[in-house]
């Protein structure tokens, strides 16, 4: 099967073979015996190896290099029938699973290489395949009805479950006489691009888009928060724009924004790793009662509460000034490709993306990566302040912290004195390091980011203290200080490890940055807090569970690069 593979994979790859170039020179009469001789020598060429030449040159498929007995090499040939010389003499069960194995990009070079694979080719059996295995579409097109219930009326109810199927079905295409080979060739392989995590350019505040196959549709969710401040509960999901099969040979694209249904919409690659959606009918956005309704729809959509159940005015303040600004985006979207951060065993905890609390500005999304003996979270969604790319936390994870009974915990100078002695000496470490020898020059590997860039030896450690805390009893009591601010009361009260670590905070619209000394601590594998000690406030973390697919880093190299790209986009 391996020797068939290579030959199929051989031929697939190099478009027209010998054999079909002579074709096209030889007249329509003497087009099959010398197709069929040509396809021979080939394959002997290929798979037999060395030949014997046929005295008549008209037994095109005896075993050339046969023996005095009739079998290769000297072998003698079993009593069994003959053995195939050529994929030609293949049953069409078995190229069919031969091509199914392959790529469905090699499959139309595959199609030239004669009439019987082109033929072959044209079974749903293969498409299929291709499309299950390099896309992960489920949906059987000949078998739509799911325990009763039609695909259409599963797309309905999985986009939006309050609304009456009957006011999509007149919009969704008929699927009776679509076929695997045309969703792999129209829809599939040319919007391939776009499947993966992205984040939209929406100013400071960011977002989190996942553009996956969903059944016979592509589309784009954009991920939402849970509503503030019920940081465990799962994610919401929004559909921006979808892509189908509305005819045989034709992909559409619509979008899903506003209160309509799917309208008119577009899709363009601006260039690698980006790519731009657009509204041809934002009339489809308009609510009758005008922006007042609007903002009223969006503000419990997004919140899920009332403007006069909000009473804190500064919260009404930035609730308002992100509507203003992100209404404005709503016909035209330009979406950046990120990734969810590779995992080694010797990490503290599995990287991923977390909900977190931000006092004020509800909450948002974040993204824990590993990098040596740091820690560091990167906003993927962001406010006013501190907006999304920026680092909003860095752990230092050669600085654990052993808090103190539960009594001296409640005291928040107690803390506050343990942490800031970390931050004196984390202090004078940097600027030790910054500072070279008299009469020395700084090291060339010294980058701008100072400290984040640890000596190896100083990384090869982290695993180490690792290894010591867990020596240590793995939870021990944990409660908030008297005076820190919460927006979720409902954490835990134990905890596995704290380390020293800084916040970022900042002025309206990023002014007078600077990190702040605070306390990290790991609740569990899926939960981790940190206090902000100058803010007296205190943010909790829960793991996103949502399985994501198409978002995995290439390497640790493309990862961190994209990272520095992220906070450059808004700085």
């Amino acid at each position: 099967m391996l020797l068939r593979m290579a030959v199929c994979a051989r031929l697939c790859g190099v478009g027209q073979s010998r054999r079909c170039r002579r074709r096209q020179r030889h007249s329509q009469a003497d087009r099959e015996s010398d197709s069929e001789m040509d396809m021979d020598e080939e394959e002997d060429e290929r798979v037999v190896g060395k030949l014997k030449d046929d005295p008549d040159g008209s037994s095109c498929h005896k075993t050339r290099g046969a023996g005095p007995s009739g079998g290769v090499g000297g072998l003698e040939a079993s009593a069994g029938p003959p053995h195939p010389q050529s994929l030609l003499d293949l049953p069409p069960e078995i190229l069919v699973e031969i091509f199914s194995s392959l790529p469905g990009t090699s499959l139309p070079n595959l199609a030239l290489v004669c009439k019987k694979f082109r033929q072959i080719l044209n079974t749903e059996t293969i498409w299929r395949r291709r499309c299950t295995e390099e896309f992960g579409m489920k949906d059987d097109l000949r078998k739509m009805e799911i325990v009763g219930m039609s695909s259409r009326e599963l797309y309905v109810k999985s986009v939006n479950p309050q609304v009456k199927s009957g006011r999509f079905m007149k919009l969704l295409p008929d699927y009776e006489h679509m076929d695997y080979r045309d969703v792999y060739t129209h829809l599939l392989h040319p919007y391939r691009h776009i499947l993966g995590l992205w984040q939209p350019d929406i100013g400071p505040y960011g977002g989190l888009l996942n553009v996956v196959v969903d059944g016979l549709f592509i589309i784009g969710w954009m991920y939402l928060p849970p509503h503030d401040p019920r940081v465990e509960d799962p994610m919401r999901r929004r559909p921006l724009f979808r892509i189908h099969m509305w005819e045989k040979n034709k992909a559409t694209v619509e979008c899903m924004y506003g209160h309509k249904g799917p309208h008119k919409g577009d899709i363009q690659t601006v260039k690698k790793d980006e790519f731009s959606t657009k509204c041809n009918q934002t009339d489809h956005h308009r609510m009758p009662g005008g922006r007042q309704e609007e903002f009223r729809t969006w503000l419990e959509e997004e919140w899920g509460r009332t403007l006069e159940d909000i009473f804190h005015e500064h919260m009404q303040e930035l609730i308002l000034m992100k509507f203003i600004y992100t209404s404005q985006y709503d016909n035209c979207l330009t979406y950046r490709r990120i990734y969810l951060p590779p995992y080694l065993p010797s990490d503290l905890l599995r990287p991923g993306l977390f909900k977190g609390t931000y006092g004020s500005h509800g909450l948002e999304i974040i993204m824990l990566s590993f990098h040596g003996s740091k820690a560091k979270a990167t906003k993927l969604t962001g406010d006013p302040n501190v907006p999304a790319g920026q680092l909003t936390l860095e752990i230092d994870l050669n600085r654990p912290l052993r808090l103190p009974d539960l009594e001296h915990q409640k005291n928040m100078d107690e803390l506050s004195r343990l942490v800031m002695g970390v931050h004196e000496e984390a202090q004078r470490g940097s600027q030790d390091r910054d500072t070279p020898p008299e009469g020395a020059e700084a090291s060339p590997s010294q980058d701008a980011e100072g400290s984040d860039s640890a000596p190896p030896a100083v990384e090869e450690s982290a695993g180490a203290v690792a290894a010591e805390c867990s020596d240590t009893p793995q939870t021990q009591p944990f409660v908030l200080p008297l005076g820190v601010m919460a927006r979720n009361e409902v954490y835990p009260r134990t905890c596995k490890m704290c380390f020293y670590g800084t916040g970022l905070i900042a002025g309206h619209g990023f002014t007078s940055p600077e990190r702040t000394p605070g306390l990290f601590v790991l609740f569990d594998d899926d939960r981790f807090g940190f206090i902000w000690l100058e803010l007296k406030s205190f943010s909790f973390y829960s793991r996103l569970t949502d399985q994501l697919t198409h978002a995995q880093a290439p390497d640790m190299e493309r990862f961190e690069a994209m990272l520095r790209n992220m906070q450059s986009w808004t700085s």
